[in-house]
């Protein structure tokens, strides 16, 4: 039978060849004064629906920031390793990404901290089928295609799932795909199921009538989502990492307190209908809270089977790179 251990040691090998690769790029100025001592903050955002980007849609972020000269400069990604190549080059300061590219990025060496739990959800990332699809549970997935960003949380959930049923990964054929190149792989037959996150999975669910046939909640599972920070940057700007977090709360009060009204920014902003933004804020609650010892527990579990099976070359306390001191002030204040 496959085991959840091999699994893992699948993943980290992948995912340490990204981060480790990155860290020899070249440095950028990130987090450095211009001549007129106004410095360059980059923020990290996916297409994921999130309060971080409705904050940038209303511009709270640029706000604050220029009140203690700052200027913000967005970076888009299409999954989270990709955020941890940046940070290595010291070419993103901010950003929010899951729990197996968070333990990557420490096991390569970047210099990361991470300030707050995002999200816990089980529901945002799925496995999915086309409606007329034959494969109605995990065990028909064998001898389908199936596509995948590698490294992603939805790597981690459909590894978790072929573990959960006893499936082989040699069982069926597992494309690498990032997002934009798996869609329309998906919506024209190309591949015969698609690991994904939202606000993807609910736009083929509601637009294209797709089958979800496993869910993180189907296999008992969670991915918890991280706000992380470059280490120098965090040195350097300790009032600008709470800005961030004062900035991310703020987005994520208004949302859970305007949830009509947000559904109907993010509809427009992503040219899409409402029925699926809903749809998505259902599956994606969103959490701005400090990383508890659960979360840290499970986290130190994944590293040390990672190190069993060689897929880290040393041992890994994930503690180290929690610091919850920002996101306590911060919610300390905000409450007072």
């Amino acid at each position: 039978m496959f085991s959840l251990k091999k699994a893992y040691f699948l993943l980290s090998v992948i995912l340490l060849t990204l981060i480790i690769s990155a860290c020899g790029a070249a440095s950028s100025t990130n987090g450095s004064g211009d001549g007129d001592g106004e410095i360059t903050v980059n923020i990290g955002v996916q297409q994921s629906i999130w309060p971080i980007l409705l904050a940038k849609e209303k511009g709270w972020f640029e706000e604050e920031f220029e009140k203690a000269r700052a200027k913000v400069k967005w970076v888009e990604f299409q999954s989270g390793p990709s955020y941890f190549e940046s940070i290595a080059s010291n070419r993103l300061d901010f950003g929010r990404v899951g729990n197996i590219p968070v333990l990557a990025g420490q096991g390569g060496g970047i210099k990361f901290e991470e300030i707050a739990t995002a999200s816990t959800g089980e529901l945002g990332d799925a496995i999915i089928v086309p409606k007329n699809s034959s494969i109605k549970t995990a065990q028909d997935l064998k001898g389908k295609k199936i596509a995948v960003a590698k490294g992603s949380s939805a790597y981690g959930l459909l590894y978790r799932l072929l573990e959960k049923e006893g499936i082989k990964p040699a069982e069926l054929e597992i494309i690498q795909l990032q997002p934009d190149e798996a869609q329309p792989a998906f919506e024209t037959g190309s591949v015969d199921a698609w690991a994904i996150w939202e606000p993807y999975q609910s736009v083929q669910v509601v637009k294209n009538k797709a089958k979800v046939i496993a869910t993180g909640k189907d296999i008992g599972s969670y991915s918890p989502g991280f706000q992380i920070v470059r280490t120098e940057f965090a040195k350097e700007h300790p009032e600008l990492v709470e800005l961030y977090l004062k900035v991310t709360e703020k987005a994520t009060r208004w949302q859970n307190e305007h949830k009509d009204e947000a559904i109907k920014i993010y509809a427009d902003l992503k040219n899409t209908d409402e029925e699926i933004i809903s749809r998505v804020l259902e599956n994606s609650v969103p959490e701005n809270t400090p990383i508890s010892d659960d979360i840290i527990k499970e986290q130190q579990a994944t590293a040390d089977l990672l190190l069993e099976q060689g897929g880290l070359t040393k041992k890994l306390e994930v503690a180290d790179v929690v610091n919850n001191t920002y996101i306590e002030k911060v919610l300390k204040e905000y409450d007072n």
